[in-house]
Order: C-alpha cells, then structure tokens, then sequence
C-alpha cells in the first residue's frame, strides 16, 4: 500500500462545533476507511492545516478517502483549499487531479 497525505487549510469554525473536534472528526474520517498513519494540527504560512497521512491501494481510492477527510472537516470548519500528495521516496508530489478526481 502506498502512503497518501491530505492537507486542509481551515479557516472559521461553524456554528455549534467545537475547535478540538476538527482533527480528530478529519482523522476518523480517514479511519473508516483505511489505516491512519498520522494527523496533525499545524500553522503554515500564517494558515491553520489539518494534514491527515493514510495508506491507500491507488489513487482513486486514497482521493476517495481525501474527500471524506474534507468532507468530515467542512461539515465543522470552512476549508479553504486542499493538497493532496503520494509519498514517493523520501517525497511528496501531487496526486494528478487531485481530490476532484
């Protein structure tokens, strides 16, 4: 299997949801489907991330996976953009059209 990785720009919370449920609702988004190897909360260039790294058979099925991270993460905060990537190597590259496959 191969390792996949979502990250999420996330902006304002929506009504009602919780701030620490963000990361691990995106997580167990992930989880359902297949085996998390890590997530994480982090600030990047001044923006707030969700980054969840999962394995996946291929590329349709990681950016199946991808939107049900995005899915689960937009359903408590706006999601400003995504990155999703295959891990090749010590490396990250994009995942040819993307989560909107």
């Amino acid at each position: 299997m191969t390792s996949y990785r979502v990250s999420l720009v996330v902006g304002m919370l929506r009504p009602g949801a919780s701030p620490e449920a963000v990361l691990p609702a995106a997580a167990a988004a992930a989880r359902e489907r297949t085996e998390v190897e890590s997530y994480d909360l982090g600030i990047v260039s001044g923006e707030a991330r969700v980054t969840v790294r999962f394995l996946a058979e291929d590329d349709d099925q990681a950016a199946e996976i991808a939107r049900a991270v995005r899915a689960a993460a937009g359903a408590l905060v706006e999601v400003g953009g995504a990155v999703f990537t295959r891990r090749y190597g010590p490396k990250w590259h994009p995942v040819a059209g993307g989560i909107h496959r």
